[in-house]
């Protein structure tokens, strides 16, 4: 099954890298290329992706908005956020507002064709270094809200949130809880059910912003 995808970024030489990259895989076709989140929002609604890969930081319209009008829009279309290694709030505020995950400007070529797989069948991904930066970020916030949502998750269900909120994968968590892959997986569609959040991504968030996980790996009182 051939997935299709745009890219998004201001820079022709950043395009042009992604695209040698990803048209190299049998299964991966660009339909379209944009340079500000207006273009990305317009080629959404028009070809309809599977993927839109979208920088974080470019004119008129920024990948922040474009996030927000794409999710809105065409919601069957999943999002990777295009950044630098400094990542900042720009592209925090982007997977608040529905991204499934960050791709690094710098990233090996085969992270970039896993990341694009990987949200193309439903799920999210965050790399190591981003899941840190997101302890890091989330580590001096006050948090505002409540959120009544946690106490509905079950002892077993809390414990596979907080072991993907410290970025294990379904494998990394089978290993510490002594269970399947399988098992695993229906856990964490569970929790995305109870919390009410699209994907992975948004239930580690969910997970940084109540304060279940803290830097250190400390559980809020």
């Amino acid at each position: 099954m051939t997935i299709d995808l745009i890219i998004v970024d201001d820079q022709a030489l950043a395009r042009a890298g992604l695209r040698m990259i990803l048209e190299s895989q049998p299964d991966l076709r660009i339909v379209g290329e944009g340079s500000d989140g207006a273009e990305a929002v317009s080629l959404v609604r028009r070809l309809r992706p599977a993927v839109a890969i979208v920088d974080v930081r470019m004119p008129h319209v920024d990948g922040l908005e474009a996030t927000r009008r794409i999710v809105a829009a065409e919601p069957a279309t999943r999002i990777l956020i295009l950044t630098t290694f400094d990542l900042d709030e720009y592209a925090f505020e982007a997977l608040r507002s529905g991204a499934s995950g960050f791709l690094l400007k710098d990233a090996p070529a085969e992270d970039i064709v896993h990341a694009v797989r990987t949200v193309a069948r439903g799920d999210a991904t965050l790399a190591p270094a981003v899941t840190r930066r997101l302890v890091e970020h989330y580590a001096t916030r006050p948090r505002q809200h409540a959120f009544p949502a946690l106490a509905t998750l079950t002892a077993r269900e809390l414990e596979v949130l907080r072991l993907l909120a410290a970025g294990g994968s379904n494998a990394d968590i089978g290993d510490r809880l002594a269970l399947s892959e399988a098992t695993v997986k229906t856990h964490i569609g569970r929790v995305l059910d109870k919390l009410g959040v699209r994907d992975r991504v948004q239930a580690v968030i969910y997970a940084y912003e109540s304060g279940l996980v803290e830097p250190g790996g400390a559980r809020s009182g």
